[in-house]
């Protein structure tokens, strides 16, 4: 017999928990990082304000510390400035510890005065949610116990180790250590599971990574985000504006040669241009493994660590990893060229002095040497980067 004021069966609990949860994940989604953090919409101040409260009531976060920490993380990734990169300080220690690493940065009032820019600074964030940060998960588990009875103190502690391991733990660490890659991003971010719903869509982390300023976090066509559906819907309603979205790649077959059209496509898409021509790579290198057996062999190279090298931004790569590389490449023409090309292709977007006529002629004279190389691989490549429009 339950000592509340709700008595559901065994399953109902389950179901409340996680549709509290799910509100919580919700918040974070669309308020915290696609509203506040990207401002890639605009809300209606009757959701914001809900997010807000909600938050406070379930979480104890403060608007502009999260948002703060998680613009630096995206200005520093990977770096040891980052806040919470496992590629930094250890997968284990942001699955266990990702809420102390949160705590930490949010006590550095430098990153608070510049990357908190921006996020609300009313009556009630200055003397509610943020003066009185944990009073809200206090009041959560008073409202809890009173509906629920005793076992209202389990869905409270659910609730409260929600956020803690699946955003700060999950996301900031599986998101940047496991999983697929659409995109060839400069970090290690990755997709989790196409399907976003128990963490509102942020599983599709690599995605977010290469279109940050994207109100939609899915891309392919299997890939569902949960969050954007409930966006669509706030903004059907009148609630939200969607101020913007990943581009979607146009192709023109009856182009055949670059111009301004081409340029800024290629530069909106860089990261699925870096991606595509990774499967050139792949292929490459699977082709010529034999004649590089030898020489990675001699220098204490293994298989996959060769292909992580090759895949890899050279800017990234120690510099005895470099030279080791280079004399493996040195074997083979075709896998050396491949390769070299693909770091020129990167200076058409690194190359911000640069006019865009100088950039169409860099990005055209690239196109023409890669057709010329007779290396089937990018002459193909080639041939369809003429074709973004």
């Amino acid at each position: 017999m339950t000592l509340g004021l709700i008595d559901l069966p065994w399953w109902g609990y389950i179901a409340v928990t996680l549709g509290l949860t799910h509100i919580t994940i919700a918040s974070i989604t669309i308020f915290l990082h696609r509203h506040q953090a990207h401002r890639s919409l605009d809300l209606h101040p009757l959701p914001s304000h809900f997010f807000r409260f909600w938050l406070w009531l379930t979480t104890g976060m403060v608007t502009k510390e999260w948002t703060a920490i998680h613009r630096k993380h995206h200005a520093k990734c990977e770096t040891v400035d980052d806040p919470h990169s496992p590629q930094i300080v250890g997968i284990a220690k942001v699955l266990r510890e990702g809420s102390e690493l949160y705590r930490a940065e949010a006590q550095n009032m430098e990153t608070m005065e510049r990357y908190g820019h921006g996020t609300p600074d009313d009556w009630l964030e200055r003397n509610v949610y943020d003066k009185h940060s944990r009073k809200g998960v206090s009041l959560m588990l008073i409202i809890d116990v009173i509906l629920f009875g005793p076992i209202g103190l389990t869905i409270w502690a659910i609730q409260m180790a929600w956020a803690p391991i699946m955003a700060a733990g999950v996301i900031n660490g599986v998101g940047h250590y496991w999983g697929y890659r659409n995109f060839q991003a400069e970090d290690a971010s990755t997709n989790i599971v196409p399907w976003g719903i128990l963490i509102g869509g942020e599983e599709l982390h690599n995605n977010h990574h290469a279109y940050a300023t994207s109100a939609r976090l899915s891309n392919k066509w299997y890939e569902f985000d949960i969050g954007w559906m409930y966006i669509c819907i706030l903004q059907w309603m009148g609630l939200a504006q969607v101020k913007k979205v990943a581009p979607k790649l146009r192709l023109d077959a009856a182009k055949t040669e670059c111009d301004a059209d081409t340029l800024q496509a290629v530069i909106s898409h860089r990261y699925e241009v870096l991606a595509k021509y990774a499967q050139s790579l792949k292929q490459t290198l699977a082709k010529e493994i034999d004649h590089l057996k030898e020489a990675a062999t001699n220098l204490g190279v293994d298989r996959s660590t060769l292909k992580r090298w090759v895949l890899a931004d050279s800017k990234t790569l120690q510099e005895d990893e470099r030279a080791k590389l280079n004399l493996v490449l040195s074997k083979t023409s075709t896998l050396d060229k491949v390769y070299k090309m693909r770091e020129e292709l990167m200076t058409v977007w690194q190359r911000s002095t640069s006019s865009r006529d100088d950039l169409v002629k860099q990005l055209e004279d690239w196109c023409h040497r890669a057709e010329e190389s007779g290396i089937e691989v990018l002459q193909n490549f080639s041939r369809r980067l003429r074709c973004y429009a």
